[in-house]
């Protein structure tokens, strides 16, 4: 009896060590605060523009925080078990491109557009974007970064409909200070602020 219940001791011990120590803890994660404004002079303020909601559609249109084996398949999408982005990206970087362009200029949805017009204010242009890739791309298992690209179309509306004025794709990527999910999300937020800059210079230049 003895050395049955030696047995059945050692086999319970074994079976819990099969077990992981702690259940994984659910993360959510967002943008942060976004960079504050430089120092300026500046006192002109450039015309209003209205921003609608960034388009987006599959697997991107989610709160999870996707990522790309391109070492094994880079075509398949996998989402990370345990973190999230707080809202579905498109809204994320739709709020923290607002906070860039806002800085010298009315950024506007479009209700408070179309209401701008009623009034007599003026048609202002829009920018509308397509957010095409958001994901934490390994190159190796210990290798990866945070890839964004975004289209972006500025219109201006008339009364024979919208003009197309000027159209173009944004691709940025930025590396992971590590191989997991905080580092993906450090690479894409990168990744965001630096196309956010990039649209706000090609916007001026329109």
């Amino acid at each position: 009896m003895k050395r049955v219940f030696t047995l059945l001791l050692l086999a319970a011990l074994a079976a819990c060590s099969a077990l992981p120590d702690k259940p994984v803890r659910q993360t959510m994660y967002d943008f942060g605060p976004s960079a504050p404004a430089p120092a300026s002079t500046a006192t002109t303020s450039r015309g209003p523009l209205v921003l609608p909601e960034v388009e987006t559609s599959g697997i991107l249109d989610t709160t999870a925080l996707l990522y790309r084996l391109a070492y094994q398949d880079q075509n398949q999408l996998l989402p990370y078990a345990f973190a999230k982005w707080s809202a579905p990206p498109a809204q994320l970087l739709r709020q923290r491109l607002r906070d860039v362009l806002g800085k010298d200029r009315p950024v506007l949805d479009a209700a408070a557009g179309s209401a701008l017009a009623r009034r007599g204010g003026g048609v202002p242009p829009v920018l509308r974007l397509e957010l095409e890739e958001f994901s934490q791309v390994f190159a190796s298992a210990s290798d990866s970064r945070g890839v964004l690209r975004i289209r972006a179309t500025l219109l201006e509306s008339s009364g024979a409909g919208e003009r197309l004025v000027a159209q173009r794709s944004f691709d940025v990527e930025r590396p992971a200070t590590s191989a997991d999910a905080p580092g993906g999300v450090r690479a894409l937020v990168a990744a965001t602020d630096a196309a956010a800059q990039d649209i706000a210079a090609w916007l001026q230049r329109r």
